[in-house]
């Protein structure tokens, strides 16, 4: 299942104000396929992703990457401006998620970067972050992919209320652990599969 491919043909065909039949009709299809590429459920090949950019009116590289972009391998990141959190729950993450790239930034402006260049599955945010908030970069995280899962790092738990109005999947007391990284996993919007144990 590529849900990324999916996420990106549906929002181009909206933004050409098309609907799935009259996309299905320009390429040759049913409307069923159209419905199953735009699920994750089927792929189209390398001939009708191409077809798919003339019709759309998109370089063909962008629905070849999004293609490209598998699910079986999540995008994880940790924000947080002490090294020493990042030093210690990155290896955390990686022994939860062991299909997963993990990828650890001090600076919100690299990790929103990366964000808007490769999926993230799922990120583990600071709350209190040097020169911003994390509720602000949950919020800048939603906006490039809003099916992104974002869990809250912080000591102090008064913060909680706020963090479930930006629509955060969950929040997480530091320093954390193998078992409470387990728990927040079953409770992601967007669950994906990490490799760990019991999946």
């Amino acid at each position: 299942m590529n849900q990324y491919f999916s996420d990106t043909l549906k929002k181009l065909r909206i933004e050409k104000g098309l609907s799935q039949q009259t996309l299905a009709d320009k390429m040759y299809v049913t409307r069923s396929t159209v419905a199953r590429w735009e699920t994750g459920s089927r792929l189209p090949d390398a001939a009708m992703i191409s077809r798919l950019s003339s019709v759309l009116g998109v370089d063909v590289n962008l629905l070849l990457s999004a293609s490209a972009q598998s699910d079986e391998c999540p995008n994880v990141i940790m924000v947080d401006d002490r090294k020493l959190i990042l030093t210690g729950g990155l290896p955390i993450l990686e022994e939860v998620m062991p299909n997963a790239t993990v990828t650890g930034f001090t600076d919100t402006a690299e990790a929103i970067d990366y964000a808007k260049s490769n999926r993230v599955a799922l990120a583990f945010l600071d709350i209190e972050l040097r020169n911003t908030s994390g509720l602000d970069v949950c919020r800048e995280l939603l906006e490039i992919n809003p099916r992104t899962n974002v869990v809250y790092l912080t000591a102090y738990s008064e913060y909680a209320l706020d963090a479930w109005s930006t629509g955060a999947s969950g929040f997480m007391l530091k320093p954390i652990t193998p078992d409470d990284v387990r728990e927040q996993l079953q409770n992601l919007r967007y669950p994906f599969w990490t490799g760990g144990e019991g999946e």
